[in-house]
C-alpha cells in the first residue's frame, strides 16, 4: 500500500477569524475556506451559496459573438448545422446541450461523435469532408478542435464554416474559423480559465439563451453540464462549482427526462441524493463506455432522449451501457494487471521517473484508465500505449508537480500527434521509437523532479478531536461540497485513538472498524485499507488518523462517520 507524507497545511489565522464573525461560522470550517483560497466575506458567500447569476457574462470570452451571430444566421438560413463533439463524458455531454439549445432555437441540426478506434481523437480533415458530403454547412466543435489547424483548413477549402469551441492548451498555431472560444487562447481574458468542455458549451448556450430572450432554458442544461464537469475533474472553483452544486442538487432533486431517468436508475441512483462522488464513480463510467468500448452514440442517444413514449428503447439504452461498462471493467483489471508486471519486472520502466508501458493490442479504449491507475499505484506520471501494426495510441497520466503536455512537446520530434493538459494528454507515434521515447522522456522528466515530488502527501487541513465532531460539524462540512479538484474533501488527523472494534475486511480490500478517542467512538472505514489490517491490529491502542467526516443516510437516519485516508501508529510523526 502507498506510503503518504502527512502535510500540515499552514494557514493565516486572520482571514479566518474575520470569515468567522463575519458570517458565524464555526473557525474550522472558516480555515477550510481560507484554505481552499476563499478568504473574504464576500467570496465566502458565492462559495457557500452558488447561484446563476454568479455565472459571468458570456459575451467575455474572445469569441463569442462571431460564434452566436453565425448560429443565428445558419437558423435563419436554414443551413445544416453539425456539432463535432468527443467520445467522452465532457464531449457527449457538451453535444448534447447545444444539439437540444439549437434545435429549440428552430436549427437544422446534427451530430458527429468520432469513434475512439475508427476515428481517433479530435476534430479530423476526414471528419470535415463527411460532414460537407452531408450538406453540412457549419460546424461547431465541442470539447476538441483547438490544435486542429489541418481540418481548419480542409473546411475553408470546402467552403464550410467553423466554430470551435474547446479548453485544452492551444498549439503556437491556431486553427482558421470564424470563432475561437477556449478562454485558455492568447489575448482572451477571461476570468475562469478552467472550464470543462461542457463547460464552454454551456457558456455559448447561456450567449444564445440571453441573445434570443430565452433564459429561462439555462437552469434545464445544469444537469448535463455538471456531469460533464465533474467527470472531467476541472477545478471545482468560480463557475465550475456553481454548474456543478446546482447541477447536483438537481440530479437529486429530479423530475428527469427519460434518457436521464434511464441512466440513473442503471446506475442504482434513482431517488437518491447525489454527490460528485457517485457521478464519478457510478455515472461518468457507464457514459464513458459507450465510447471506450463500443460507440459513444449509445450514451448521446440516451441522454438526448426526452419523449416518455421512448422509455423501453431508454431503458435497453441504459442497460447495454451497463454491459458496456462490466466489459470495459474486465479488459482494465486484465491490462492493469500486465502494465504492473511490465514496470515492477522491467528496471528500466520501473525505475524511472516516467513510467512508459506498451504492448501490442492493448485496448485503447481503457489505456487511460490503466494510466491512472498506475500513477495511483506507483506516484509517478505513467503513459500507456497500445501498438497496432507500425503505430503506438497513448494516454499520459500525472501527478500534481508534473507538467505532462509540457514533457509531450519537449519529445515532440518522436511524435506524430499529442494534445491535452498537464494532468492528462494523448499521443500518436511511430511504435518503432518507443524506447528511444521512453528514455527521452524519462531524462527530461529526472532534470526536473526531485525525489521528494514522487512521494505522495496527505494535504491535512486541520487537528480534529472527535469530541469536536457533532451533527452539526458534520453538515457544515458537506455544506462544502462538491468536493474535487481545486476543493479537495477536508481532511483533518487525530493522534492516540484506540480501535475500539474491528478491524474486519470488507470485500476483501477495506477494512470497517470503530474508534474512539476522549470517550467518543464513530464507525469508520479504511478505503483501500486491507493491506494495513495486520499493522492496525498491532497498534490498536495507540493510532494517528488521518480522515475525513462523513454523514451516513440509511432509512431517514443520518449519522455521522468517519472515512480513513491512513492510519499509523501514534509514534510515527508527520511534517
Amino acid at each position: 500500500m502507498v506510503s503518504y507524507v502527512w502535510e500540515d497545511l499552514a494557514c493565516d489565522e486572520s482571514p479566518v477569524r474575520e470569515l468567522s464573525q463575519a458570517l458565524r461560522l464555526d473557525p474550522l470550517i472558516a480555515r477550510i475556506l481560507c484554505l481552499r483560497g476563499v478568504t473574504t466575506p464576500d467570496a465566502a458567500q458565492r462559495f457557500l451559496r452558488p447561484s446563476l447569476d454568479q455565472l459571468h457574462d458570456p459575451f467575455r470570452l474572445t469569441g463569442m459573438r462571431p460564434a452566436v451571430d453565425r448560429l443565428l444566421a445558419a437558423i435563419e438560413r436554414h443551413e445544416r448545422i453539425a456539432i463535432h463533439g468527443d467520445y467522452d463524458v465532457d464531449g457527449i455531454t457538451s453535444t448534447v446541450i447545444l444539439r437540444r439549445t439549437l434545435e429549440l432555437l428552430g436549427g437544422d441540426v446534427g451530430h458527429f461523435l468520432p469513434e475512439r478506434i475508427r476515428d481517433g481523437y479530435g476534430l479530423s480533415t476526414a471528419a470535415v469532408e463527411r460532414l460537407h458530403a452531408e450538406g453540412v454547412r457549419l460546424i461547431v466543435s465541442v470539447d476538441c478542435g483547438i490544435r486542429s489547424a489541418d481540418a481548419g483548413r480542409r473546411a475553408r477549402d470546402l467552403g464550410v464554416d467553423l466554430v470551435i469551441t474547446d479548453h485544452h492548451e492551444p498549439d503556437a498555431e491556431l486553427p482558421e474559423a470564424v470563432a475561437i472560444i477556449n478562454p485558455k487562447q492568447p489575448g482572451c481574458t477571461y476570468p475562469d480559465k478552467h472550464l470543462a468542455g461542457v463547460g464552454v458549451a454551456f457558456k455559448l448556450v447561456q450567449a444564445l439563451c440571453g441573445r434570443t430572450g430565452h433564459e429561462n432554458w439555462l437552469p434545464g442544461y445544469l444537469k448535463i453540464a455538471a456531469i460533464g464537469t465533474l467527470a472531467d475533474v476541472v477545478p471545482l472553483v468560480g463557475e465550475n462549482r456553481v454548474i456543478a452544486k446546482l447541477g447536483l442538487d438537481l440530479l437529486s432533486k429530479g423530475p428527469h427526462k427519460v434518457g436521464l431517468r434511464a441512466l440513473l436508475e442503471a446506475s442504482g441512483l434513482a431517488g437518491r441524493a447525489i454527490d460528485s462522488f457517485q457521478v464519478a464513480f457510478q455515472i461518468a463510467p457507464r457514459v464513458n463506455a459507450a465510447g471506450r468500448m463500443s460507440t459513444p452514440d449509445i450514451a448521446m442517444r440516451l441522454l438526448l432522449a426526452s419523449d416518455e413514449a421512448d422509455a423501453d428503447v431508454a431503458r435497453d439504452l441504459a442497460s447495454q451501457l451497463n454491459v458496456e461498462n462490466e466489459k470495459r471493467q474486465q479488459e482494465d483489471r486484465t491490462l492493469v494487471a500486465t502494465a504492473r508486471r511490465q514496470a515492477e519486472s522491467d528496471p528500466e520502466i520501473g525505475a524511472r521517473s516516467v513510467l512508459v508501458v506498451a504492448g501490442e493490442g492493448w485496448h485503447r479504449g481503457v489505456i487511460g484508465i490503466v494510466a491512472s491507475k498506475l500513477v495511483e499505484m506507483f506516484h509517478r506520471p505513467a503513459i500507456v500505449l497500445s501498438i497496432d501494426g507500425d503505430t503506438a495510441h497513448g494516454s499520459c497520466r500525472s501527478i500534481p508537480g508534473f507538467d505532462m503536455l509540457a514533457a509531450l512537446e519537449a519529445q515532440a520530434s518522436f511524435l506524430q500527434r499529442f494534445g491535452g493538459h498537464r494532468m492528462a494528454a494523448g499521443l500518436t507515434m511511430d511504435a518503432a521509437r518507443i524506447k528511444a521515447f521512453r528514455q527521452a522522456i524519462a531524462g527530461w522528466a529526472e532534470e526536473r523532479l526531485q525525489p521528494d515530488d514522487l512521494r505522495p502527501r496527505l494535504r491535512l487541513d486541520a487537528p480534529l478531536r472527535f469530541r469536536q465532531i457533532t451533527p452539526a460539524l458534520a453538515a457544515d462540512i458537506a455544506a462544502l461540497a462538491p468536493f474535487g479538484a481545486g476543493n479537495p474533501k477536508p481532511l483533518f488527523h487525530g493522534s492516540g485513538l484506540v480501535v475500539a472494534d474491528g478491524p474486519r475486511r470488507l470485500k476483501d480490500r477495506h477494512l470497517s472498524l470503530s474508534l474512539k478517542q476522549d470517550g467518543v467512538a464513530f464507525r469508520g472505514v479504511f478505503w483501500r485499507g486491507a493491506e494495513r489490517l495486520n499493522a492496525i491490529e498491532t497498534a490498536r491502542g495507540a493510532l494517528d488518523v488521518a480522515y475525513s467526516v462523513e454523514q451516513n443516510t440509511f432509512n431517514g437516519t443520518t449519522r455521522v462517520e468517519v472515512s480513513l485516508a491512513d492510519a499509523r501508529a501514534a509514534e510515527q510523526a508527520h511534517t
